[in-house]
């Protein structure tokens, strides 16, 4: 970055950093001895669909992928699509089992860039339900920024989230994850495949 860019205050890219979902596990641990929230077992990758034959292709090979581990207990990956456009994988494993959900995550990310839809790739999620309630969470993974932040809606109430628990994950997960810095761009992902 030179000069010129300080000055006019324009700043370089984060380049996408995937081996920080591997971080998650040792988070996990943290989240649920701390807060008592367990991880559900199911995780989500979203993406900007893109039309064209090689987008369908790669979104098969994603699905053969992930449908041929054996140790899904034959359940298949789910492609959905949201309010605004954006195509959801819904991806499961036994709550007990987060490093092979993670490995799915990351196969899936890794697939998407290197195939050259990096750009299209927006965020992953794993979510985690309080064994003693009803709410629950998801630490939500950025793409474009390499870093995760803690999302949570208020049980029972449309768009309202519980912003004092998603502070207390920050405080908690400090010394486990990269946590997003910038709050405005804790960004809300109501309806999400993967939380609930």
């Amino acid at each position: 970055m030179g000069l010129l860019d300080t000055i006019l205050g324009r700043s370089k890219p984060v380049r996408p950093d995937l081996d920080q979902l591997f971080g998650l596990p040792g988070a996990a641990i943290t989240l649920q001895a701390a807060a008592g929230f367990a991880p559900t077992g199911v995780g989500s990758v979203c993406f900007a669909s893109v039309e064209g034959g090689a987008f369908a292709g790669l979104q098969e090979e994603v699905r053969e992928l992930l449908d041929a581990d054996t140790g899904r207990g034959g359940i298949p990956v789910e492609f959905s699509q949201d309010a605004y456009g954006y195509t959801w994988l819904l991806a499961r494993r036994p709550a007990d089992d987060l490093p092979a959900l993670v490995n799915d995550l990351h196969a899936v990310n890794t697939l998407l860039q290197e195939a050259g839809f990096g750009p299209q790739l927006l965020c992953s999620l794993i979510g985690f339900r309080e064994a003693a309630g009803q709410r629950t969470m998801a630490l939500v993974y950025l793409y474009k920024r390499g870093t995760f932040y803690p999302f949570a809606p208020l049980p029972g109430t449309a768009g309202r989230r519980d912003n004092a628990l998603e502070l207390q994950t920050r405080a908690l997960l400090a010394d486990d994850l990269r946590v997003e810095p910038d709050l405005g761009r804790w960004f809300p992902v109501w309806g999400a495949p993967g939380i609930g």
